[in-house]
């Protein structure tokens, strides 16, 4: 019998990957998706794309709470920081943190996956958002898992759900590196903060980390970039 997953899917590259490695598992794929009033709101067209790619079923939650909260330069009209280097990006917790974002994420996709009978769940957290990202590091992600277990029918019955972090020990580089081994669809993802239109700006931290992972591994990143 084929098993489920979830996938938490944003349509950027890390979470792109982490569908390509479910797939490669031979999972039966749900992606699952979040409106949740962020500027880079295109990044749900991406996702969509990614979905019908891997014939995964695509559901989309709509917070409305973390956009009229604010306090991230994603949900509200602050500066997104452009041109950092990599010093810089590491040195605090960014501004684009979204207060409870991947707490209310991965509740959301623990209920999804209860009511699918799921028994994966695939997240993309990585090496380089450990540390401006407290919900992305590994000790948040093991006790959210003990936490589905203790909070969920399904747990306390014994089907433990597993949350698969493939990309933890990934920088951007390995992340693409892995990606192209299972043939990853990166021409169809999205990962920029502060999106011109439908192109990435190309300055943003997340445009400058994907941007340096494909020229370390040496590769072509296939998506367009305002201004080239």
């Amino acid at each position: 019998m084929t098993s489920t997953a979830v996938v938490l899917t944003s349509g950027g590259l890390d979470s792109t990957t982490c569908m390509a490695v479910a797939h490669d598992a031979g999972h039966r794929l749900v992606a699952l998706s979040f409106d949740y009033g962020q500027r880079h709101r295109v990044e749900l067209d991406a996702a969509a794309r990614v979905a019908a790619h891997y014939g995964a079923e695509h559901l989309v939650s709509r917070i409305d709470l973390l956009a009229r909260l604010g306090a991230s330069a994603l949900t509200a009209d602050l500066d997104v920081p452009k041109d950092r280097d990599a010093a810089a990006m590491a040195a605090d917790i960014p501004v684009t943190y979204v207060p409870g974002r991947n707490l209310v994420f991965l509740a959301h996709a623990t209920a999804v996956a209860e009511v699918y009978g799921a028994e994966h769940l695939y997240v993309g957290v990585n090496a380089l958002d450990r540390a401006g990202y407290p919900d992305c590091r590994p000790a948040f992600i093991d006790a959210f898992a003990e936490t589905a277990r203790l909070a969920t029918k399904a747990g306390v019955e014994g089907r433990r759900l597993t949350v698969h972090t493939p990309l933890v020990d990934l920088d951007k580089a390995g992340i693409i590196a892995l990606g192209a081994t299972l043939d990853t669809p990166f021409a169809l993802t999205h990962s920029c903060y502060d999106p011109v239109g439908s192109q990435a700006c190309g300055r943003c931290d997340a445009c400058s980390l994907r941007r340096a992972g494909f020229a370390e591994v040496g590769a072509v990143d296939p998506i367009a970039y305002a201004g080239g």
